[in-house]
């Protein structure tokens, strides 16, 4: 049994994926696995990756990102779970340096490494930070590489590159399958947090990403499901006054967002710049609003069967939320 199962979701499953493969393969911590879950439909991993010492699961269809990987942890018993977008690179020590500095550390669930944006001088993410609309941000995202040198705890890290202890990621009931695309390693980081497990930054742990190679920097199709999962998550995991001043705070942020595309500046730019126009985005609003609808019951069992089972108080969760919290200008900013 390997300590880590790294799992590579993918849809293109191309010479990007590839290059992925062989930087986990040139790995110094070398107790791993590799399961890639092939999203693409038709079975194009098995050829590209042909005489590779990596498992591969076809799926016939795409499932999602969440889903995929919930497929590869039911067939791995490796007690930490390495999950990798398939548009990264790690660095060769990236997987010693957060086994490593978890290890003193029983109250972990969650590590994050440094993620840094290919062929730019700039972070990706150093973790996650949330809105209080439910929106959740990349700590640092387009800062000084260097922007985080300590070790530090932080709210929970982002899905594109992360590390889950088993016995965490099996309590709180691994991804929700629902989300489908973007904002599951929200619901899970913050599920994880209400049961009182931690999350550890890891500078050290170096992982390059190409920023949104498979949906596009800034689209409908991203604008849409980022919307209708952060409702989601807002419904499902946020405290009750959290919960309530969620339209509030999500107004105020579609305001920013028009300020900031009328300045050429944010994601709501950028869709303007590459889509057409920014009056696309309330038709996203509404569908995704509308989406809830019928998810609404599910969502709020899931929110019973959370309360029933923390071992956080509402007090105690929303303090750590505020800790890492970040407004809803900023979010628009970015």
């Amino acid at each position: 049994m390997p300590a880590v199962t790294v799992v590579i979701p993918t849809l293109a499953a191309d010479a990007i994926l590839e290059e992925c493969v062989r930087s986990v393969e040139a790995q110094t911590f070398a107790d791993l696995e590799i399961i890639v879950v092939d999203n693409s439909g038709r079975g194009l991993a098995q050829k590209l990756l042909e005489g590779r010492r990596v498992r591969i699961i076809i799926n016939q269809q795409n499932v999602g990102y969440g889903a995929a990987i919930n497929q590869a942890v039911r067939e791995s018993s490796a007690p930490w779970i390495a999950v990798l977008n398939d548009d990264t690179v790690t660095h060769s020590n990236y997987l010693e340096a957060m086994m490593t500095a978890v290890e003193p550390r029983p109250d972990a669930g969650m590590v994050a490494p440094r993620i840094l944006l290919q062929g730019r001088d700039a972070l990706d993410s150093a973790g996650m930070l949330l809105c209080a609309d439910g929106t959740a941000k990349q700590r640092g995202h387009g800062g000084k590489p260097d922007s985080y040198p300590r070790k530090q705890e932080i709210l929970l890290p982002s899905g594109c590159a992360a590390l889950y202890r088993r016995e965490m990621f099996d309590e709180v009931g691994g991804f929700d399958e629902r989300f489908f695309l973007y904002c599951e390693d929200t619901d899970l980081g913050l599920r994880a947090r209400w049961k009182a497990w931690e999350c550890l930054y890891v500078p050290d742990a170096i992982v390059e990403h190409r920023y949104s190679h498979s949906a596009g920097k800034a689209s409908v199709l991203k604008a849409y499901n980022v919307e209708r999962n952060r409702l989601f998550v807002a419904v499902k995991d946020l405290p009750v006054p959290m919960l309530l001043t969620m339209p509030f705070v999500a107004g105020l942020r579609y305001f920013w967002h028009l300020i900031y595309a009328a300045r050429g500046r944010g994601a709501a730019a950028e869709m303007q710049r590459s889509e057409g126009g920014v009056w696309q985005m309330p038709g996203c609003v509404l569908r995704a609003w509308a989406a809830l609808i019928p998810n609404l019951r599910p969502l709020l069992a899931d929110r019973r069967r959370i309360k029933r089972t923390r071992r956080l108080t509402p007090k105690q969760f929303s303090r750590i939320v505020r800790r890492y919290s970040i407004s809803p200008r900023q979010v628009a900013r970015q």
